[in-house]
């Protein structure tokens, strides 16, 4: 008897990720967002954004230069010049409010740029033929990939590009201004006569005023982002509801050779995310020129406020104003890493799992470290051949009664399991999914097999057009095809539907499905079915339907039914019969 499966392949690659470093997992990462289409772009974006960093610091710098001979207008009470340093000040600011715009849009802009590139590169790897299949069966990597791929990819990209872009900033400002801190420093003295007066509430209300007309202004720009968000989210549920949905039935897909069928739909989806992502990006970069301008407006609003005072000799000022700017830029600075820990330690966790099952991805072709396999081979046209098969579980060894079986076009197999066999681990084999045991077996070369296996058929979202031609275009069959193959298995109700979008798994009974699955073999007319157990489980009206198509329209498809037929025996002219492996049996 041939060895047991034991556990490795893929799974043993997460393992290896982890323990690679954050550079090695961050280098898989950025050759991955590179290698997409969007990779020259999100280069360009990079470059744009360290260009505008370094015009901002220098903007900052001019302004904190600014400062001396404003106040130095100040101290002389000369009118003339403290209104032309005003001037310089809107000018330099409003350069520094533009630069604050293009800066937002740039970075949000190459969050979603990082993210298509990210998501691509992906799901590329992900809908390879049968790799997502091997990938769900590999362990624990091959836990909820739709996670990995929608929301831990998201927020991969977004905190890369907001932490990178501040650790940037931060870096050039601290280095900026930490030298004009060693040389200066500032207070604040305010004098009525030959006394310090503080006033009353004096600037906390000119503060609640001006906080309260930021945010009103605010509110008023900003609240489309509201419903935006909102159809973002929408969105997103859709994009991930799809990843969900084909991780649940990777079985069918892999069965019909339809990844590349499901490629193209979930990219749909994440084409909507993408556009009402962007509805987002103007949003936020509208309201970037309230929030970044009466940020910039904050810098000479305490002085504006006490100017009356001033001009009027009631107030003096210190001569260091100038350090003060300084002093509040090189803080900011020092501070990034202890503000941003969190956002830190959520941007690792992130990484960690994104590089993981990009690794798995790149890595995972079959499951490895089986003692005795399968052999597959591509032989004759118009014929099956099974010789010595045997099929390997944890739980079970089975395998074929005859030596020796072939199977030809048109002929119609029954293979009959012993209590206990593993029938759907029989039909896997066939299909290639579970390679592992011994023997050969021998696919018709260039001829397509349709699998159907056990329990409900795998229905895509779709048009029901779409869904009877899976996973083949639906344009490659007349409209006549479609209703006369769904009048002749009994659901003529549905001919007026096939144009319509609908949860075709919710809506129509186990029955119905099952009729819906048989007329897509009608529609499309393979060479071979392969059925595990279905046609035992249909009523006696529905069965006799199938009877009279397979005799009749599908005449010359070869058949291979595994497990109880119940009334359809006279379908069938050979039978086969798959028992316990005992020891011995073979020789």
């Amino acid at each position: 008897m041939t060895d047991r499966p034991t556990e490795g392949g893929a799974s043993e690659s997460g393992a290896e990720t982890a323990e690679s470093g954050l550079l090695r997992q961050l280098g898989l990462i950025v050759r991955a967002v590179l290698a997409s289409p969007v990779g020259k772009k999100l280069l360009f974006l990079v470059a744009t954004v360290i260009l505008v960093v370094i015009a901002t610091a220098y903007g900052q710098i001019r302004l904190n230069r600014w400062n001396k001979p404003f106040f130095d207008a100040l101290s002389r009470r000369d009118l003339h010049d403290f209104l032309f340093q005003l001037g310089v000040f809107f000018l330099i600011a409003g350069f520094l409010l533009a630069l604050n715009v293009l800066q937002r849009w740039l970075v949000e802009t190459m969050e979603l740029r990082m993210r298509e590139g990210l998501v691509r590169s992906l799901l590329e790897d992900w809908m390879m033929p049968r790799r997502a299949f091997w990938l769900a069966n590999s362990g624990n990597m091959g836990v909820n990939p739709d996670q990995r791929i929608h929301e831990d990819a998201r927020k991969l990209c977004e905190l890369s590009a907001d932490l990178g872009t501040g650790l940037l900033q931060a870096s050039i400002l601290f280095g900026t201004f930490a030298g004009v801190l060693w040389v200066l420093s500032s207070g604040f003295v305010v004098r009525i006569g030959d006394h310090d007066y503080t006033i009353p509430g004096f600037m906390v209300w000119a503060a609640i005023l001006y906080a309260f007309a930021g945010s009103l202004l605010s509110y008023r720009v900003g609240r489309s982002l509201i419903s935006r968000n909102a159809e973002r989210y929408a969105r997103e549920a859709d994009l991930r509801f799809s990843l969900v949905r084909v991780n649940e039935h990777v079985d069918d897909i892999a069965l019909a050779e339809g990844e590349a069928d499901e490629k193209r739909r979930i990219e749909l989806h994440l084409d909507n995310v993408l556009s009402a992502t962007r509805r987002i990006v103007m949003g936020h970069t509208n309201l970037t020129w309230v929030t970044a301008g009466f940020g910039w407006v904050t810098t000479v609003a305490p002085i504006l406020v006490a100017a009356p005072l001033y001009f009027t000799g009631k107030v003096s000022f210190g001569g260091l104003m100038m350090a003060a700017g300084a002093f509040t830029q090189a803080q900011s600075s020092l501070r990034w890493f202890i503000d941003n820990f969190s956002a830190i330690a959520d941007w690792r966790a992130a990484l960690l799992r994104v590089a993981d099952f990009r690794h798995a991805l790149s890595t995972t072709h079959e499951p490895q470290g089986f003692e005795s396999r399968i052999t597959y081979i591509e032989g004759d046209t118009g014929q099956i051949r099974l010789e010595g098969l045997e099929i390997v579980s944890s739980a079970n060894a089975d395998m074929l009664k005859e030596k020796k079986a072939l199977v030809k076009t048109g002929e119609r197999v029954i293979i009959l399991g012993a209590p206990g066999t593993g029938k759907t681990q029989l039909f896997r084999a066939l299909a290639g999914l579970w390679p592992w045991g011994a023997g050969h077996i021998s696919r018709p070369r260039g001829e397509q097999i349709f699998y159907l296996p056990r329990g409900a058929p795998y229905m895509p979202r779709g048009t029901l057009r779409e869904v009877l031609a899976y996973p083949m275009k639906a344009e490659s069959f007349d409209t006549q095809v479609f209703a006369r193959s769904l009048y002749r298995l009994g659901l003529e109700r549905l001919a007026p539907l096939l144009d319509e979008t609908r949860r075709w798994d919710r809506e129509l009974s186990q029955d119905e499905q099952l009729c819906l699955a048989f007329t897509r073999v009608l529609i499309q007319v393979p060479p071979w079915v392969l059925i595990d157990g279905t046609l035992g489980s249909l009523d006696h009206d529905v069965l006799q339907l199938v009877i009279e198509v397979f005799a009749d329209e599908l005449q010359h498809t070869g058949v291979i039914h595994i497990g109880g037929v119940g009334d359809a025996h006279r379908l069938f002219s050979n039978v086969l019969h798959l028992v316990k492996n005992v020891p011995g049996d073979r020789e």
